[in-house]
């Protein structure tokens, strides 16, 4: 995709526009590479009209992505190669999980001790993409059906253009052999790496009652935020999310209520949660508005949250299970392995707001860790943004969830709350 120069003309730009919307200003660590994404980079909080945080403009280019047919090209192109080994700029892919697997026993591909070698589910579109999220109101406009149905066939397609790459598992709780005086359990790794491990005995018994989780949980991990940052003033998680492949409740998802649903499937395809963009917006909107924020209601006027901001603050996701983990265990990649590469925007369109997550090509030297047989008092931490850009520090990890081929065929799925939240220094 060409990637306009429109960041490096307005980047240096105040926050403010005319319309008053918050604009955070272009953030790229330093020397990484613009990302895929549209406007030049920068947020669609530039283009708000009457206090829509653009999501009209979101709109228009996602229905012009579709129409484009650039994504169905890619797919089509995957269809139709040639059986078995698809040769990818970046390395050998394969259309499925077991090809790849098959891929890596015939060339022997070794892990060390505690680790796997795996297959993972990367992109391999390199332009921006669109989501328009369930709660939206554009789903349930009847004028609007037969743009609805386009669009959801795009999205049902949005998955394909992937393939499966070889990758080795390392066991974070080595983390010492590989980075020898530094332990997963510190913020040093965090700082360096983008991950790290803690541990919680939460008294939290039923994870799948939102208001207990709310009530008992949420504490429990601010608190281990700031016992775990030396520094950290003031920790905030803002919402969760339940999963649980086997669960036979009721799943259903109620956002107005706080209530997130139980979710039967494990994201696959690396990504991470926020970008240079929505970690500031996001945290903004928490603090001034309280925008789905499901924790403890902020009260800031918006020059009180842009005193906060202008220190650090960082983003951490924190996944704890509820038992022993058996199969689809949650795998991070280290910072270091992918600092100089560039992100690919994928965008998220509310009725009120525009987020920004990422998805990321495959390269061989990307460095991924898991805790394997991950206990329900250790909770897996990795970063989704942090302020600093000068690259004296991790920017965020990415992550996603694999299959364990070596797990026994009764092994549990599985079964994990995991927390957002926001550090503040």
């Amino acid at each position: 995709m060409d990637r306009p120069e429109v960041i490096a003309n307005t980047a240096t730009n105040g926050t403010e526009t005319a319309s008053s919307a918050y604009v955070p200003s272009f953030q790229l660590t330093e020397g990484q590479p613009l990302p895929f994404a549209a406007n030049g980079g920068l947020s669609y909080m530039s283009f708000d009209r009457d206090g829509d945080a653009g999501t009209a403009e979101a709109m228009k280019h996602a229905f012009a992505e579709v129409a484009s047919g650039d994504s169905q090209a890619v797919i089509e192109m995957l269809k139709t190669a040639s059986a078995g080994p698809i040769e990818t700029q970046w390395g050998t892919g394969f259309r499925t999980y077991d090809e790849c697997m098959e891929y890596i026993r015939e060339n022997d591909i070794k892990a060390p001790e505690g680790g796997r070698a795996l297959p993972l589910r990367y992109t391999v579109y390199e332009r921006p993409s669109y989501t328009i999220v369930p709660s939206n109101a554009f789903w349930r406009d009847p004028a609007r059906k037969d743009e609805a149905k386009s669009f959801r066939r795009y999205e049902r397609e949005l998955g394909r253009p992937c393939l499966y790459f070889p990758q080795v598992m390392r066991d974070a709780r080595r983390m010492g052999e590989y980075y020898p005086g530094l332990s997963a359990e510190s913020p040093e790794c965090m700082d360096k790496l983008g991950v790290s491990l803690a541990h919680l005995e939460s008294k939290c018994r039923n994870f799948y009652d939102a208001a207990e989780v709310e009530r008992v949980f949420y504490p429990e991990i601010e608190k281990l935020l700031l016992d775990f940052f030396p520094g950290a003033t003031d920790a905030l998680v803002y919402n969760h999310d339940v999963f649980n492949k086997d669960y036979e409740g009721d799943r259903t998802e109620d956002q107005d209520r706080k209530i997130p649903g139980v979710a039967a499937n494990y994201a696959n395809l690396v990504h991470n949660d926020l970008n240079d963009n929505s970690g500031r917006v996001r945290c903004r909107e928490l603090l001034t508005k309280n925008l789905r924020n499901f924790g403890r209601e902020q009260h800031y006027t918006e020059a009180e949250a842009d005193a906060k901001m202008s220190r650090r603050f960082m983003s951490i996701n924190l996944a704890k299970p509820m038992e022993t983990v058996g199969q689809y265990p949650f795998v991070l990649c280290a910072w270091p392995s992918f600092a100089d590469q560039a992100y690919i925007t994928n965008y998220r369109i509310y009725d009120d707001r525009v987020g920004e997550t990422t998805r990321f090509t495959y390269r061989p030297e990307h460095e991924w860790y898991w805790f394997p047989q991950q206990k329900s008092t250790e909770v897996s931490m990795l970063k989704c943004y942090d302020s600093v850009t000068d690259g004296s520090v991790s920017r965020w990890s990415f992550h996603t969830a694999c299959v364990d081929p070596t797990a026994p065929d009764d092994a549990p799925c599985r079964k994990n709350v995991v927390v957002r939240s926001f550090v503040f220094f």
